[in-house]
């Protein structure tokens, strides 16, 4: 008996990093790796607000983002925002559970941004 395939709801919460794009202000794009936790039909993300995705992300708030599995991939092209503080218990219990790492007290990664989906594209 074959077993069923992993819904993309499962695949993205066990995933350990995920490919995010964004896009520089003279429209070149740059993409990392990036530790990430997926709640409420949302993907969320812990980054530096000075590093080149976080300026991206202030000047174009559009993505797109990828597992890292090219054999049956799974993409999502959505649009950006940082949250304000306090930030949602629960993605904050997410990060702990799922790194063993507690976003709120990071002075590095010290930026939430959520991306809510527009498209997704899987095969």
């Amino acid at each position: 008996m074959v077993e069923p395939l992993p819904s993309r709801a499962e695949r993205l919460a066990r995933a350990r990093n995920i490919w995010i794009a964004t896009v520089r202000p003279d429209g070149r794009p740059h993409l990392v790796p990036v530790w990430f936790v997926w709640t409420g039909d949302k993907l969320y993300a812990c980054i530096s607000p000075r590093s080149v995705k976080g300026r991206n992300l202030t000047a174009n708030p559009n993505v797109a983002l990828a597992l890292e599995d090219g054999t049956r991939p799974v993409i999502c092209e959505g649009r950006a925002r940082l949250v304000d503080r306090p930030w949602p218990a629960e993605v904050v219990r997410l990060f702990e559970e799922k790194y063993d790492w507690q976003i709120a007290g990071d002075a590095t990664y010290s930026a939430l941004v959520e991306v809510t989906p527009r498209k997704w594209l899987a095969w």
